[in-house]
């Protein structure tokens, strides 16, 4: 079989970087336990926290079914496989047991309250250059 790459495009990197890695570790399930979408936004300034805590819980659920078989399709279609660090279960028991105001703070600015969480550690480990990145989507 012909070895495939991956191309990443990183815009605060001035280069492309190829990986051979046969395994990816992907982010799959930060967003939707962390509040990193701007429809996250949307949802608390409707209904505050009790109903950000609701669509959090259902987004989690769905993650099963909504994004895991496109990604995994996406992947193997390249020859590859992926980890999702944020979907072990130890992860996503202590996450669902923290307060949703622990995760997030909805009342400050994007690439800021949402995803606080994981942002307060990206600094703590020293990653800084990505801890205020605002979430892009990405269409398939």
């Amino acid at each position: 079989m012909k070895q495939q790459n991956i191309m990443i495009d990183r815009p605060y990197i001035d280069t492309t970087i190829t990986s051979s890695a046969k395994i990816l570790i992907s982010g799959v399930g930060a967003d939707e336990q962390l509040a990193g979408y701007g429809r996250h936004r949307t949802t608390f300034q409707r209904g505050g926290y009790d109903t950000l805590q609701s669509e959090l819980k259902m987004e989690v659920g769905r993650l099963w079914t909504r994004n895991l078989g496109r990604d995994d399709r996406c992947l193997s279609d390249h020859g590859k496989e992926a980890r999702f660090p944020f979907l072990d279960e130890d992860v996503v028991a202590y996450l669902e047991r923290l307060p949703v105001d622990r995760k997030c703070d909805m009342t400050e600015a994007p690439g800021v309250g949402d995803k606080l969480l994981l942002r307060e550690v990206a600094r703590v480990i020293g990653v800084h250059s990505c801890s205020t990145l605002v979430k892009r989507a990405i269409q398939f």
